[in-house]
């Protein structure tokens, strides 16, 4: 269910995008909003306190998660910004640039790491893929690269996150360090997450609908 689930989402972002083509990019910051909230709250209500409930590891795991938000700002830096909804579509692009395909495949690997473990955690990561996956679609599909290559790009990505769940389960090595990588994911969405959520792109103004939505997802993240 995991490995489908994730693979649909970006099939989903990639549909919304082809079909119903929005225009209005205040529609899918608030999607990213509530991606954003969502998966912070999971973060703080579940990954957080599963994690420091081991016993004399505190300062292990804090320097694990702060590994992780010094790596998804590389990531970040190498792929534009594309996860927390920044998109500069070049019309003459005939191949998507390398490194931001690599940034997110290698930040889709690594938050599949801990979904066989945490269900709430599977909801965050197929909610934050839908509009990231609309974002690289949205690029895709307005640049000159060709059907038969986004489709290539997108299944490829898709498949992203379900191969680090594969590899989480069959891989033993990775079993041994489990709770530092599920650390350092940590602090790659605790990066991701406020980045979306706080970042001064709306000029200092206060914004009562993007409030709500963040409550919103705060909320149903509490209840699961």
């Amino acid at each position: 269910m995991i490995y489908i689930v994730s693979i649909i989402a970006v099939l989903v972002g990639f549909l919304v995008i082809l079909i119903l083509k929005p225009k209005k990019q205040s529609n899918l910051k608030f999607l990213l909003a509530f991606s954003g909230a969502f998966l912070l709250a999971i973060t703080v209500f579940n990954l957080l306190p599963e994690l420091f409930s081991h016993e004399g590891t505190t300062k292990h795991f804090g320097v694990w998660i702060m590994t992780g938000i010094l790596l998804q700002k590389v990531l970040e830096y190498l792929s534009k910004g594309v996860e927390h909804g920044h998109i500069h579509v070049n019309k003459n692009v005939t191949n998507l640039p390398i490194t931001i395909y690599i940034s997110l495949c290698i930040h889709a690997i690594l938050e599949g790491f801990p979904l066989h473990y945490n269900e709430d955690l599977f909801h965050g990561v197929v909610i934050h893929k839908i509009p990231v996956a609309m974002i690289l679609s949205t690029f895709l599909i307005r640049s000159k690269i060709s059907t038969p290559k986004t489709i290539v790009y997108l299944l490829l990505f898709s498949l992203m996150t379900p191969v680090g769940t594969w590899m989480a389960i069959h891989i033993s090595f990775l079993q041994d360090f489990y709770h530092e990588i599920t650390a350092l994911v940590i602090g790659i969405f605790l990066h991701v997450s406020t980045t979306i959520l706080f970042e001064n792109n709306e000029g200092h103004t206060f914004n009562i609908t993007k409030l709500l939505v963040i409550l919103l997802a705060t909320t149903i993240a509490y209840f699961l």
